[in-house]
This record gives structure tokens, C-alpha cells and sequence, in this order.
């Protein structure tokens, strides 16, 4: 695709998103500023030299003499039973035989893909409308004033919509037909476009908490129209904010611990407020998860550590040694690590709240461990427990899965859902080890596939803590819950490109991984390609599919192999899952995933780092049109797509930071999206359906 700005573009202000070599993708580096406090303008945290374990593989054994992915894992690693090919192996094999299919398209991707572009606004297919449903500083609650960006407030921000929606649920309400119940996230706030005379070096008092008050969720009643797609809200006691100051309670096996303690809290056991929520899933007890990511960036001081195992704490997380980027440490001393050093390990959770009562405390659940979470989406096991997908998004960090002890109850009953809301807090927790069935030698970083004709193998789940028995050699259970990347680096998981969304196919059960990218993938004294992770200086990332042995959540071993190696077609480096590479979207950076109610895969983006905004896409998992990726829409200037629900009736997309593009302000906005000319950006939850029928 053209480096240069696309005919027709609708704002000819704006020049290309600048491909700063500082920054991990294609982001601006006021992104960067906000989004994680710049980091992957700084080392990865993850410096240990754990080895990728195919290269083990790869040097014990002849080509000649390999089997496939799972079958080598088995020999290496003892793993009982699992000597049967890679679940992965035959598709992998149709993937390569393929050139692409040239019938009708699969139900529900009949739609003509949008072409790259970068304009101002949400850019849809022929034949398609859309709606926005609500916008940042839009009415939540009873009282809530209409939205003044000169004016807005803390009171006024904690009854309106937060800032830049992230990851969206989508659940019946108990009010009758046509009204649902719409989760969303806020993950970050960026003051420099959201106020009038902001001044980073000084903010003032009553900015900062109303930066508080926009992170956090919201919980709204929606009312659809069955006769189109529009969607709207509406009044409703079931209607909620959760802020950065709403009270959490902390649960599970670390709760109550020496390292959850603070002057505030010396329980351990309550908190305020969640941070930087991005990723997230729906329970079938009908509760809402949300992973908490880049909590690292809003504390300071960690200097003042002057115990190593402290400090090493403190660097594996990334947390910033000096001041922090909005100065929040100036208004709450738990922001500051010198005064509070233990008030950071109270984020980097998983939360749950319940959508269904307005007055329930949310709670964090440490066995699910603490680090930077993408994703949260349940599976049941094939006896009934649950398993739960958790992605880290950092260069060279891990996959993680959790197993709960009990199986899930049916039901609405008083004593089932007294059950189900303890799952989360006894269970196993895992981190994930790949290995490669092909020699080193065939992974060069090009992007290259190997002579087998695919990038795939096999793998295992490491136990890291059951309840309060720790599986690592050295830490504690506590230990390993609240500084789990520790954990897994000690058991030598597999380093990988960022994993951010992790969901389970609902019929199939495989599971596909979002790796948005890596610039530092073989870059010196950096890990250097893998067959999971096979290409050098990753720009665009690629999606990984893992199915599990015997298609059961609660195995410990399973077979991968990468379906699509993302960015331009024209690039050698991308793969398609064998499909005619001529005839697909280009797509960069994938990050949140969804399917449809036809199993096809929807991968949103973000920073886009072919020179065009960021999109959603859809692509066929099955038969002839496997790997056939269509774009189907993008989002304005500077914005990122998250959340998509893709339902019968109509799409939903949170279009996150419109407008948030280097030297941007409020008196100077880079977007004028969704108000027109005259306006400043507003991050907004948008709905989008066909105008006539239903079929896509």
C-alpha cells in the first residue's frame, strides 16, 4: 500500500501518521504519552534470557526424525498422551495447498470492504448506516448536566459517559424486549485534547479529578430499534459510573496479604477505583470482566526503593522512577510510591462488576494474576469448570490461562449465583510455553514460512499457584498472584509480541490470540525470532489459533499455528492462511477480537502503521474463503477501533482518542469528529447495520 496520503481524503489539513522511531507502532507519541506513559519508548521490562524452547527442540532432533508441533512437545517434555499431530497440523496443511476461493462470500461478510483512507469520520460500506449512540460527557445518570467542554467538572464527569471507550459488553436487561444492558470501559484520559488550557507540567486540582472520574466503566440501558440498527440510551436505575475512586474489593488467594497492605487499608482487602481498563468478557453468570493494563504509568517515585528485590519489582512492571506523566502523586499521596510503595500492587487486575445490581461492590480477583491484562474471556472445560484467556500486552510477554477448581451451576438461584461468584477466586493459574515443529534454521525473521508451509507446533500450560500452593521454585503463592510476570519468567514461558485480545471460538473452541506487534523482536541483545513469533522488528503482528488436546479448556498441552501474518499483501512477510493474497485488505496491528453468530473472525486495530487510520475487519475461519480478510469500516483521524460486538442486527464500535495526533490541543484539535466543524473530539460508541435486510 502507498505511503502517501490517499486520493480523496477528507481532511487535507492532516499529514501521514508519523512512524516515529521511538514508538512501538505507528501511534502518535501523544498516544504513547497517555495511552502507557511511553512504553515502548523505554527497555522492555522483560529482560531475562529465558530460551525459546523450539530452539531446544530444533537442536536435539534431525528434520527427518521431527513430528509435528505436539508430538515433539511430548517427547521433549514428558507431556503424557499427547503424541498425536499438532491439533493444528491439517488445517495448517489446507491453509498452504490454498490460493483462495472465488464464490460467494460466507453469510454474514457480503459487504464490499471499505479502501484504506484517512478521513475525519467513521467510514462505512456501501449500503450500510450508522449511528452514534453516546459520546464522551453524554448523561449517565439522573442529575447529570449536558456536556460543556469549557465547563465540565468532576461532579459533571463522574454522572456523564468516561473518555475513550475501550472494550464493550452487550447483555439482556431485565426491563423486556428491545432493552439491553451496554458495559463499557474508559481506559485512559489524555488532558491535553480534553482541556482548555491544560498545562502538563501544572495541572490543576480540578482537572485531575476529573480525569479520575472519566477513567473506569459505565453500565447503561440501551434501547434498540428492531426495524434498523440505531441504539440508544436510556434513563434507567441500572444505569452506573465506575471511577478511579469508586471502592473495590480485593478477593481471592492474595487478598488481605502483606503485599496488598497500605496506611489506608491495612486489610488489604478493599481499594479504590480501576485504571487503564481495556480488554474484558461476559461470565455465563452474567458478570462483566475487566483487565486492568497500563496501571503502571500513573504512579511515581519508584526510585525510592532502595531494596533490590523491591526495585526489581517495581522495573518488571515498568513503574516510572520519577514523576509521573499527569503528576497525579501531587493530589493523592497513593499515587506516590515513596509514600504508598505497596498501592500499585492493588491494579493490574482483572475486575468484575455486576451490571445487573447497581449497588454491588466490584471486586478485583487476584487469582487470576497481576499484570498488564488484555482480555478476559471465559470458556467451560469439558467437566464444567471455568477457563479463562488473559493476554499481557508488553513486548516479549506472556499468554496466560486460568482453570477454576469447581464447575459453574446453572441458574439463577440465590445459592448458584452465591457459587459461580466464587470461580474466580479457586482455581489454577497457568502461563503458556510454544514450541516450534520446524528447524531454527527455517525461522530467519523474514516472515518466511518454513518448508512445511506453515508457522505452527504444539505446546503446554506451566502451572504457576493453585489457591495458596505456589508452583515456583522460590516465591510464594502470594508472591507469584502479585508479581506473576516474576513467576513466569521463572519457569521459562515463551516471549511474545504483545498478546492483547484472547478469545475462544463459542462453536469451535479454538482459541485465537491478537499479537499486535513487537519493533524490538530481534533487534540486539533482544529475543530474536520464534516459529510463534517469526519476524523481525514486527511492525504489524500476526494472529495466532490454539486448540486445546481433545478441544478441552482444562488440557494442559495443545497445537497452534498462525493464521495470518498481517500488513501489506504485497509483502512477502504476510500470510493470508493461504489465500490469494491479491484480493485481501491490508491490515496492521490487530488488537481486539469478536465473532459473529456464522463463526467468521472480526479483528479491530490499532496504530495502523501502513499510513491509513485504523479499521475493523472481518475474515473467514472456514472453508474456501479462510483467510479472506475485508475491511468493513474505519475510524476518524487518530482514533483506534475497540470493542466490536458484532450481533445479527447491527455492529458496535468504541472509536477511542479521535483527534489524538502530535501537537493537537483543545484550542487546536487534529479532529473535529463526531460535533463537525467547530468542536473538539469525543471519544463515542458508534452502531453501524445494513439499510436493507439483514444479511451481510
Amino acid at each position: 500500500m502507498p505511503d502517501q496520503p490517499v486520493p480523496g481524503d477528507r481532511d487535507s489539513r492532516r499529514t501521514e501518521l508519523p512512524l516515529l522511531p521511538s514508538h512501538n507502532t505507528a501511534r502518535s507519541a501523544l498516544t504513547c504519552r497517555y495511552r502507557c506513559g511511553n512504553a515502548c519508548s523505554h527497555e522492555a521490562p522483560n529482560r531475562t534470557l529465558n530460551t525459546y524452547f523450539g530452539d531446544v527442540v530444533a537442536r536435539a532432533m534431525s528434520r527427518r526424525g521431527m513430528l509435528k508441533g505436539a508430538t515433539v512437545l511430548a517427547m521433549a517434555t514428558g507431556a503424557a498422551g499427547f503424541t498425536t499431530a499438532s491439533a493444528a497440523a491439517a488445517p495448517a496443511a489446507a491453509d498452504s495447498a490454498r490460493h483462495g476461493g472465488h464464490g460467494r462470500p460466507p453469510r454474514g461478510l457480503d459487504f464490499t470492504p471499505v479502501a484504506p483512507n484517512t478521513a475525519d469520520a467513521v467510514t462505512v460500506p456501501e449500503g450500510y448506516a450508522q449511528q452514534v449512540v453516546i459520546r464522551w460527557g453524554d448523561p449517565v445518570l439522573p442529575g447529570a448536566p449536558r456536556f460543556d467542554a469549557r465547563r465540565q467538572s468532576a461532579r459533571a464527569q463522574a454522572m456523564q459517559f468516561g473518555y475513550n471507550c475501550d472494550y464493550m459488553a452487550l447483555l439482556d436487561a431485565p426491563r423486556g424486549r428491545g432493552h439491553q444492558l451496554l458495559v463499557v470501559n474508559h481506559e485512559y484520559t489524555d488532558e491535553e485534547i480534553m482541556f482548555y488550557g491544560y498545562d502538563p507540567a501544572n495541572p490543576t486540582r480540578e482537572q485531575v479529578e476529573t480525569a479520575w472520574a472519566a477513567h473506569g466503566l459505565t453500565v447503561l440501558v440501551v434501547r434498540a430499534d428492531r426495524r434498523s440498527g440505531r441504539m440508544w440510551p436510556v434513563g434507567d436505575a441500572l444505569n452506573r459510573r465506575i471511577t478511579a475512586t469508586t471502592p473495590f474489593r480485593l478477593t481471592g488467594p492474595a487478598a488481605g496479604g502483606e503485599l496488598l497492605r497500605t496506611v489506608a487499608d491495612p486489610t488489604g482487602t478493599f481499594v479504590l477505583g480501576t485504571l487503564n481498563n481495556c480488554g474484558g468478557g461476559i461470565t455465563p453468570w452474567g458478570t462483566v470482566l475487566s483487565g486492568e493494563e497500563n496501571f503502571n504509568q500513573y504512579f511515581a517515585n519508584a526510585a525510592a526503593a532502595t531494596d533490590p528485590v523491591a526495585q526489581q519489582r517495581l522495573a518488571r512492571y515498568g513503574l516510572p522512577k520519577g514523576a509521573s506523566p499527569r503528576k497525579w502523586e501531587r493530589f493523592d499521596d497513593r499515587f506516590d510510591i515513596a509514600k504508598d510503595p505497596n498501592e500499585p500492587n492493588r491494579h493490574g487486575w482483572i475486575v468484575e462488576i455486576d451490571p445487573s445490581d447497581p449497588h454491588s461492590v466490584p471486586r478485583k480477583r487476584t487469582a487470576l494474576g497481576r499484570f498488564k491484562h488484555e482480555a478476559a474471556e471465559p470458556r467451560l472445560t469439558r467437566d464444567g469448570r471455568v477457563a479463562l484467556y488473559m493476554g499481557d500486552d508488553e513486548r516479549f510477554d506472556y499468554l496466560y490461562k486460568y482453570v477454576s477448581k469447581h464447575a459453574y451451576r446453572k441458574g439463577s438461584s440465590p445459592s448458584a449465583r452465591a457459587h459461580n461468584m466464587r470461580l474466580l477466586d479457586e482455581g489454577t493459574l497457568y502461563v503458556a510455553r510454544f514450541t516450534g515443529d520446524s528447524p531454527a534454521a527455517e525461522i530467519d525473521g523474514t516472515g518466511k514460512l518454513p518448508e512445511d508451509g506453515s508457522f505452527d507446533g504444539g505446546g503446554e500450560w506451566i502451572p504457576l499457584a493453585s489457591g495458596t500452593t505456589s508452583h515456583v521454585p522460590g516465591m510464594t503463592a502470594e508472591e507469584v498472584y502479585v508479581f506473576t510476570r516474576l513467576a513466569a519468567d521463572k519457569v521459562g514461558a515463551t516471549k511474545m509480541d504483545r498478546p492483547e485480545d484472547v478469545e475462544p471460538h463459542p462453536v469451535t473452541g479454538r482459541v485465537y490470540v491478537a499479537l499486535t506487534n513487537n519493533k524490538d523482536r530481534g533487534a540486539t541483545g533482544k529475543a530474536g525470532p520464534d516459529e510463534a513469533n517469526p519476524r523481525k522488528g514486527n511492525k504489524h503482528g500476526h494472529i495466532l489459533e490454539l486448540e486445546e488436546r481433545r478441544s478441552d479448556a482444562a488440557s494442559l498441552t495443545f497445537g497452534w499455528r498462525l493464521v495470518l501474518v498481517c500488513g501489506d499483501p504485497a509483502d512477502p512477510s504476510t500470510y493470508f492462511a493461504g489465500y490469494d493474497k491479491s484480493r485481501v485488505s491490508p491490515i496492521s496491528c490487530p488488537d481486539n477480537i469478536a465473532f459473529d453468530e456464522h463463526g467468521n473472525l472480526w479483528l479491530a486495530t490499532d496504530g495502523n502503521a501502513l499510513g491509513s487510520n485504523d479499521g475493523l475487519f472481518a475474515v473467514p475461519l472456514k472453508g474456501s474463503e479462510r483467510g479472506h480478510v475485508k475491511q468493513f469500516l474505519t475510524v476518524p483521524v487518530g482514533a483506534e477501533t475497540c470493542g466490536p460486538i458484532i450481533t445479527e442486527d447491527r455492529i458496535l464500535i468504541a472509536a477511542q482518542h479521535p483527534g489524538e495526533l502530535d501537537g493537537a490541543t483543545t484550542e487546536n484539535p487534529a479532529s473535529n469528529w463526531p460535533d463537525g466543524p467547530g468542536s473538539i473530539p469525543r471519544p463515542s460508541v458508534v452502531t453501524v447495520w445494513k439499510e436493507k435486510g439483514r444479511d451481510r
